[in-house]
């Protein structure tokens, strides 16, 4: 088994063989080093959130003993703030009304009005004050006579009863009369008003002061209820007190919940009102009123609810309120507190998992980064000796290192390169000779050939001179005479591609050259639907050219872009300067352009798309410009145009005219 794995082994790539030996040495330490940390942690986890949880409980707690004791304490402050503040306006609206009797007495006195009148009129003012919803003002004299009332003016009270049998009004009467100057008195008295329909007695105030000039006790009633017990705000409080309580969690599904000392649920999220005292646990315990009775402390019971399958152990943390006679309790599931462990352990493990993952990805990169490290460089060198091996003689090894490796591809680089120049010195040899022997083929072809040729021109253009145009005959004729002239040009032609001159270069205003040239090529027939536009660059510098072979050039691409556009269309000539050293010719077309896989082979003798084309035009074109050491180079976009550009090497050292 061994040895078939060290085989397994031996026949793998280098970078392989890298990744088997390295990538155990990362990952079995890292999941032996992770799991000891995890078990650690875990245990660690597992006691600090059971002992945290608990903490929480006990926090809820004391937190809700807290927030009743709150509630409890701000109600009775607020309650002796308003027992203050009604004896204050009481007081306040006794003065007032004392006042008030006060300057009808004034003004009687002055004269002004009468007594009945000052009388009357102090009566009406103390009748349409109102305090609270059923509270008024009243006055009586010291017999108990009713001077001033709302309902029972007239009316002797003096024996008058509250409902305790005390009499309330002789009380008054007496410790008016003994009172000090400007002494606001008060006293409180259960009364049943059955006008207002009550059921029960209500304890009632009066503030009240003696005048004694008209001896009127002039007195300020409300109902208590009406003025500082004010119950609906006191009930809205402690619902929104219920509200914070119920809402708060405890873990997921544990809750806050108060009963009295007989077991009746005060506060609850669902079972409010609810006398829960003999409740028992799954086992039978009653649980409740073990609460009750110990009224402070920790329990622990089994209880299903409901949806359960199986009862869960359910902890709870209880305390006694005082003021209210309640017993607070928290409570939540064992298994939630051990939720957070069960969920710090997944997380180890899971982190553990990614953690191994990514570093056994990133091992695995490494290596393969070292392994691309040592292999590349032999993997490009043997791709390659295959490219060269297939005649690829221009391939060269990249030379990134100074080792041995770079030496190797730096010593076949040399070797590549000899080779080339040896294959182009053997193609340029061979081309040599075609050409020699093209030049003296062209030749004997040109003897032999151009002379027949004008012979048949000569009697061609006799006969066509001879026949009427009508005549069928002058057809045959005109056309022999026309395919005479095609010979001949071909002819012409590959004598001049075999035996293209050295070009005359002279200094030349190239913008003047390209005038003539598009002036003259315009009137040509193959230019009659071709609109032809001009657009040499000023300050153009000058450039070494021999004429009429750029001439040659020049004419050559206008006639192929007008034979493009049989229908019609635009031609653009312009010039261009390209840096300081170069000068671009531009012939811009909207013809039907060259397709993709024919721009290749353009400029490659006897290539044409033309019927009749001889497929050397383009091949003289690139010959001619090589030699003034210029380029050529054609874009071209089917149904759109063709853009033929030249670069001509500029005259340096010659400054623009401006």
């Amino acid at each position: 088994m061994a040895i078939t794995l060290l085989r397994f082994i031996n026949d793998l790539k280098l970078r392989w063989k890298l990744l088997v030996v390295v990538l155990p040495l990362v990952i079995l330490p890292l999941f032996v080093v992770g799991g000891v940390v995890g078990y650690i942690s875990y245990e660690q986890a597992y006691r600090g959130v059971t002992q945290a949880s608990k903490d929480d409980l006990d926090h809820m707690a004391h937190f809700t003993i807290d927030l009743l004791d709150s509630h409890y304490q701000q109600f009775q402050v607020y309650k002796e703030d308003k027992k203050k503040v009604i004896r204050e306006e009481l007081e306040t609206l006794t003065n007032l009304a004392y006042n008030l009797v006060e300057s009808q007495h004034n003004q009687y006195r002055s004269g002004q009005i009468s007594l009945e009148q000052a009388q009357h009129e102090a009566r009406h003012g103390l009748k349409r004050v109102n305090v609270g919803e059923t509270g008024y003002i009243f006055a009586m004299n010291t017999e108990g006579l009713l001077k001033a009332h709302i309902a029972r003016e007239g009316e002797n009270i003096y024996d008058e009863q509250d409902e305790s049998g005390r009499h309330f009004i002789r009380a008054m009467i007496q410790t008016a009369l003994r009172s000090e100057p400007g002494e606001v008195l008060f006293m409180v008295y259960p009364w049943r008003n059955e006008v207002l329909g009550d059921r029960y007695p209500r304890q009632k105030i009066a503030a009240y002061r003696y005048f004694p000039q008209w001896d009127w006790i002039i007195a300020t009633t409300g109902y208590l209820e009406e003025t500082y017990e004010d119950l609906d705000f006191e009930r809205r409080s402690m619902e929104d007190l219920k509200q914070k309580l119920k809402s708060k969690k405890v873990g997921r599904t544990g809750y806050i919940y108060c009963m009295d000392l007989e077991g009746t649920l005060t506060i609850h999220p669902d079972a409010e009102g609810t006398n829960i005292a003999d409740s028992v646990d799954f086992t039978g315990r009653p649980f409740v009123r073990e609460m009750i009775e110990n009224r402070n402390g920790w329990i622990r019971y089994p209880w299903r609810n409901i949806g359960d399958d199986l009862p869960r152990m359910k902890i709870v943390r209880y305390r006694y309120f005082k003021p209210w006679d309640w017993i607070v309790a928290v409570g939540s599931y064992e298994d939630e507190f051990f939720h957070e462990a069960r969920q710090i352990k997944t997380s180890i493990l899971s982190s553990l998992i990614v953690i191994t993952f990514f570093v056994g990805l990133t091992a695995v990169f490494l290596v393969f980064l070292a392994a691309q490290v040592l292999t590349t460089p032999i993997t490009r060198m043997m791709d390659a000796i295959r490219q060269v091996r297939k005649g690829r003689l221009d391939v060269r090894m990249k030379v990134d290192s100074r080792d041995e490796l770079g030496e190797l591809a730096e010593a076949f680089n040399r070797m590549a390169e000899r080779l080339k120049s040896n294959q182009e010195m053997e193609a340029s040899l061979a081309q040599q000779g075609k050409m020699a022997s093209l030049g003296v083929l062209s030749s004997g072809v040109a003897h032999e050939i151009n002379n027949p040729l004008g012979v048949i021109l000569g009697y061609a253009a006799y006969l066509e001179g001879k026949l009427d145009q009508d005549d069928p005959k002058f057809k045959y004729v005109h056309e022999i005479k026309r395919e005479s002239k095609r010979c001949k040009k071909i002819v012409q032609d590959l004598l001049n591609y075999a035996r293209t001159p050295r070009p005359d270069l002279r200094e030349t205003d190239l913008n003047d050259l390209l005038g003539q040239i598009v002036d003259f090529a315009a009137n040509h027939t193959d230019m009659h639907n071709v609109k032809v536009r001009k657009d040499f660059a000023g300050h153009l510098k000058p450039v070494r050219i021999d004429g009429d072979q750029i001439r040659q050039v020049a004419i050559n691409l206008i006639l192929n872009a007008g034979a493009a556009m049989p229908d019609g269309g635009q031609l653009t000539v312009s010039t261009r300067r390209a840096g300081d050293e170069w000068v671009e010719l531009v012939f811009a077309d909207t013809g039907s352009g060259i397709p993709a896989e024919y721009l290749e082979k353009i400029f490659e003798p006897f290539f044409t798309t033309r019927p009749k084309g001889t497929g050397l035009g383009l091949a003289i074109t690139r010959q001619i410009i090589e030699l003034h050491h210029g380029e050529i180079r054609i874009d071209s976009t089917p149904g759109q145009g063709t853009t033929v550009v030249i670069r001509l090497p500029a005259v340096t050292g010659v400054e623009q005219e401006e």
